[in-house]
């Protein structure tokens, strides 16, 4: 018998940010991401997990800086699009949060209902009713 439930996401966007526990705030109240872990102290977030709620994830973190850093990704250079249903009433929740609205809700010729906007750290986000196309 096969497990009907969706698999949970084995791709995982990642992203580093000078302020990620702002950016976990933001990213929660702005766009409705779920807070499922974060690990660190004080200012500094090691490894923290925020779920979608139709599916999937990203992981970020506190920017480590230095010659060191084994995931030298430099905070604000990030862009995901992200599959939602409601796309006017998430828009609306994303301006009243303080989100940068880059272009507001609109049609593409390819079925998707769209609006891009971008977070406290710079990092590009586009939301859309877009599924991707049936996999063979």
């Amino acid at each position: 018998m096969t497990d009907a439930k969706t698999p949970p996401p084995q791709v995982w966007p990642t992203l580093r940010a000078a302020d990620a526990r702002a950016l976990i705030r933001f990213l929660v109240d702005a766009f409705g991401f779920e807070e499922v872990a974060v690990h660190g102290s004080g200012d500094r977030v090691e490894h923290a997990e925020l779920a979608w709620p139709l599916g999937g994830g990203i992981m970020l973190g506190s920017d480590r800086g230095g010659p060191d850093d084994a995931w030298p990704l430099k905070p604000g250079t990030f862009g995901c699009y992200v599959v939602a249903d409601d796309i006017d009433a998430l828009h609306e929740r994303a301006a009243k949060a303080g989100a940068e609205i880059l272009e507001a809700p609109y049609d593409t010729d390819y079925g998707s209902r769209d609006f891009r906007a971008r977070d406290p750290e710079g990092n590009l986000w586009s939301f859309g009713t877009y599924r991707g196309e049936p996999r063979r």
